[in-house]
């Protein structure tokens, strides 16, 4: 009868101790969510944008900023020294053009200049009407442009890069996408306008400078017109003055 009841007591406590360990081992085990890295977010090794997993970083659009060249106009003027200089800003001019060193301009193109040009004269008080066969003063200009900067070439608007990472709980696939829409530039061209005011009896010159502006090709804000206005007021802003030599005392 006792072994009977020590045969009892010994299996419930056999099963008693089962129990217990089984709970702690179930206890011990992560649950689900540390199991996998805390749940979607960083199951995979901290989430897609874990850089050990490759994941895409900011990818912001290409700005297309404003080259600071573009429509700034620099200008050069020299006056002679003399009696002659005395002249300028009156009696009576022709105003002739040609194409310069730089790539050829045509004459349709060089009018606008030539109008350009005459009308600053006239607001500095010559008269482009009357005929200085007798006398008077020529105005020589010269057109020139060079590429400052090339056009940029087509490229596609859509790239990415891709990257597999692989951890001890599983592998994950991450994608970067770049999308730019902008336009490619135009090239960048600069334009110079060079004039002589030449003493038609002496030829000695009796003043000269010259303007540049740098535009982008085929830009609608910027027709052969508005660039030639552009330049011819620059240069006869307050003539016939001089821009100080530098180095120069003052």
């Amino acid at each position: 009868m006792h072994t009977l009841k020590a045969a009892i007591l010994a299996s419930g406590m056999a099963l008693t101790l089962a129990t217990l360990g089984a709970a702690s081992s179930v206890q011990a085990q992560p649950g689900w969510g540390s199991r996998w890295g805390g749940g979607y977010g960083s199951g995979w090794g901290g989430g897609w944008n874990d850089p050990l997993m490759g994941g895409p970083t900011s990818s912001p659009y290409r700005t297309n900023s404003k080259d600071p060249r573009e429509g700034r106009v620099e200008v050069s003027r020299f006056v002679a020294q003399g009696p002659e200089a005395g002249e300028l800003g009156h009696g009576a001019v022709i105003v002739t053009s040609e194409s310069g060193d730089g790539p050829w301009i045509a004459g349709s193109e060089r009018a606008r200049y030539e109008a350009a040009i005459i009308d600053a004269l006239v607001g500095a008080g010559y008269d482009t009407q009357a005929k200085a066969d007798n006398g008077g003063q020529d105005v020589e200009l010269k057109i020139t442009r060079q590429v400052l900067t090339p056009a940029e070439e087509k490229r596609n608007p859509v790239s990415g890069t891709a990257a597999m990472g692989v951890s001890n709980h599983g592998s994950a696939y991450g994608l970067a996408v770049n999308v730019d829409l902008s336009k490619p530039r135009s090239a960048l061209i600069s334009t110079r306008l060079d004039t002589r005011i030449v003493d038609k009896t002496s030829g000695k010159v009796l003043w000269e400078g010259y303007a540049t502006i740098a535009t982008r090709e085929g830009d609608n804000n910027w027709p052969d017109d508005r660039i030639a206005g552009k330049l011819a007021s620059a240069l006869f802003d307050g003539f016939p003055k001089a821009d100080p030599v530098p180095g120069a005392a003052g």
